[in-house]
């Protein structure tokens, strides 16, 4: 998203002078990414924003994805990349067609964090934390006359229609903007401030709202008290998993945990597998150990044994597996050994389609994102509420998802765009004079 200075310090000014009757005022609940880059765009489209969070501060959630490297979006081709919002893609792809990765990165830049392309396309920022990129921003919205409320929660619609707000003092306040944007998140990871509570506001307020449920997250597995306590934590690299309920396959690294397994190649399945759950109670995920090598070229390798050698010593020698992968052939082998035998085509078949039984899927607050949410009927193609003329939503509180890789936070940033500029849209049908290239979209 390109923006002219000279424009954004003259609305500085005109925000500093106070703003004059005819000004759109707008309310955006949310202090997250959506929250803070649909502020952008009503601010520089000429609308006094304020911004209210019920957390001490804003971006706190933008703040923990950058943790291990803030993942902005993804470099592959526009098609593949929609093809990630599955069913979804027919209603997120106008907002993202129009603020693709491209706009993302200039945005970026913008902010004095330039982006550079991992080695899985993945975008980062240089500086890969997202506090550097943070804090520039926050300067910026304060430069725009963007307000923050922190410490002040949503409280719904009283009963005339205006805004209620708790405040850490337990005072209720009310306000009345002209426009509202909802970017409360949806309900994972509660301790920065997504517990998606705003579900109840909008089902009483007559909303449908589907159940939130846990995406790109982690599943639970019955192991074995030896494998738990030897084997949490441990890595499993370079392997490739598949769903077997619907032949869904990827190649990447998951983690053992005392509850089950995680990591990205799981997240990639998590929808189908959690769908599967869902539907017949648990999910069967093969885990391909040795995704290089054929089940005839391991069936070779495993009938030469070394006289003396140990069942594990055997398989270790002939295949390369090691730690915790051998250990994971020891709880799913034991029809392809009979002691300490080995029947190589068997305990072959078994390295390259080892089942894993998932119980369920690991609690809400601690997967990365959820499903589910506010339903697409519901919202019209300017990301209104059909039943609440002036409120908007966007971002994670819709009922669509994806999978890690940069994805989530560009549809949330492209949704936030698309509601702002309809919002500028309705404040320049009031103001004859404004210019139509106000928000400096696409500059």
């Amino acid at each position: 998203m390109g923006r002219d200075p000279g424009a954004a310090n003259e609305r500085g000014d005109r925000y500093a002078a106070g703003v004059s009757a005819d000004t759109l005022r707008v309310a955006v609940i949310g202090g997250g990414p959506g929250g803070l880059m649909a502020a952008e765009v009503l601010a520089v489209g000429g609308a006094a924003v304020t911004v209210y969070e019920r957390m001490p501060s804003v971006g706190r959630k933008l703040v923990l994805a950058g943790r291990s490297g803030l993942n902005l979006t993804h470099a592959e081709p526009l098609d593949h990349l929609l093809g990630r919002y599955g069913a979804a893609r027919h209603r997120l792809e106008p907002a993202i067609v129009a603020f693709p990765p491209a706009a993302l990165r200039q945005w970026a830049a913008g902010l004095g964090q330039p982006t550079f392309v991992g080695s899985t396309g993945r975008i980062f920022p240089a500086a890969m934390r997202a506090t550097p990129l943070l804090r520039a921003w926050l300067a910026r919205l304060a430069e725009l006359g963007v307000a923050v409320e922190t410490r002040t929660t949503w409280l719904g619609w009283s009963d005339d229609g205006a805004l209620r707000f708790g405040r850490a003092d337990d005072s209720v306040t009310t306000m009345r903007p002209d426009a509202t944007i909802l970017a409360l998140g949806g309900a994972s990871w509660p301790r920065v401030g997504s517990n998606g509570a705003w579900t109840t506001i909008l089902r009483d307020a007559g909303v449908a709202v589907s159940p939130l449920r846990p995406a790109n997250c982690g599943f639970t597995v019955d192991w074995s008290e030896r494998f738990r306590q030897d084997h949490a934590g441990a890595p499993l690299k370079n392997i490739r998993m598949t769903c077997l309920a619907n032949g869904t396959s990827v190649r990447g690294e998951a983690v053992v945990t005392t509850a089950g397994i995680e990591g990205g190649a799981i997240y990639m399945l998590s929808a189908s597998l959690r769908d599967t759950i869902d539907a017949e109670g648990t999910a069967t995920l093969l885990i391909d150990l040795h995704p290089d090598r054929h089940v005839d070229d391991l069936t070779a390798r495993l009938t030469r044994r070394r006289p003396g050698d140990s069942w594990s010593t055997h398989v270790r020698r002939a295949t390369g597996l090691r730690g915790v992968a051998i250990a994971l052939l020891r709880e799913s082998s034991a029809n392809a050994r009979s002691g300490d035998s080995v029947d190589a085509a068997a305990l072959a078949r078994v390295i390259k389609a080892l089942p894993i039984t998932l119980m369920a899927t690991t609690s809400l607050d601690r997967a990365i994102s959820t499903a589910g949410g506010v339903a697409f009927d519901e919202i019209d193609e300017s990301w209104m509420l059909r039943r609440h003329p002036g409120v908007y939503v966007t971002g994670e509180m819709i009922d669509w998802e994806a999978p890690t890789g940069g994805y989530l936070l560009q549809a949330t940033f492209a949704t936030a765009v698309a509601a702002a500029l309809a919002v500028v849209r309705t404040g320049d049908d009031r103001r004859p004079d404004a210019r139509p290239d106000a928000t400096g979209i696409g500059n």
